[in-house]
């Protein structure tokens, strides 16, 4: 079990540098005003990923807040 959470745990941190490296480093690039073809591909593309998290942030905040209501 502790081997599984381990395991777990190190590819969870691969991703995070994943994410980091495939969003960041653009969004940091493009606001220096370094801009590359591939690089405004993926800034929009990390643009648009952060903009769909935000909406189902606020509609699941919404749904629980409405959830807590009703109870």
């Amino acid at each position: 079990m502790k081997t599984t959470k381990d395991t777990l745990r190190v590819v969870g941190i691969i991703l995070l540098c994943l994410f980091v490296l495939v969003v960041g480093v653009p969004l940091l690039l493009a606001a220096a005003g370094v801009t590359l073809s591939i690089f405004g591909f993926v800034t929009s593309l990390a643009v648009g990923l952060i903009k769909l998290a935000v909406v189902l942030a606020i509609v699941y905040l919404v749904l629980v807040g409405l959830r807590a209501v009703l109870r």
